[in-house]
């Protein structure tokens, strides 16, 4: 399938895509800060700069994105429809990164939660998933 935008705009279209401070990141944070829980960002001396770090909890939450991560079993993980073996090398070797970044966070001590982006669309889910991740925290 030959892509429909020159070079020159997929290239742009492809450079407004953030690696932090993502819609579904900020939903995360927002919820914590509202239920009195405080926390450091996209830590650069640990492995894989988690996005949200609760250092007194020893605990990280990664929001990854379902297509650039890999979501098991979600819509939105879909296959790419062009240069469909360049886009399977690039995303599993995402989803290959990040278990060895959790495994490596975890022999050092951490706890690792995952939202993924999907879980982010309705504030219920959300709320649920965050609930489950602070309640094994000891509070709430």
């Amino acid at each position: 399938m030959v892509d429909r935008l020159t070079k020159e705009r997929r290239s742009w279209n492809m450079s407004r895509i953030r690696g932090t401070d993502t819609k579904p990141e900020l939903l995360v944070r927002s919820l914590l800060h509202r239920m009195g829980y405080r926390f450091r960002l996209h830590v650069p001396d640990l492995p894989g700069r988690p996005d949200i770090v609760l250092p007194k909890w020893q605990r990280i939450i990664f929001v990854h994105g379902c297509f650039w991560h890999r979501h098991p079993g979600c819509a939105q993980a879909y296959e790419a429809k062009s240069r469909k073996l360049f886009w399977q090398q690039k995303l599993e070797g995402n989803a290959k990164r990040d278990r060895l970044i959790c495994a490596k966070l975890r022999r050092m001590g951490w706890k690792v939660s995952i939202i993924w982006e999907c879980q982010t669309k309705k504030e219920a889910t959300l709320e649920r998933k965050v609930g489950a991740i602070v309640r094994r925290l000891g509070h709430q």
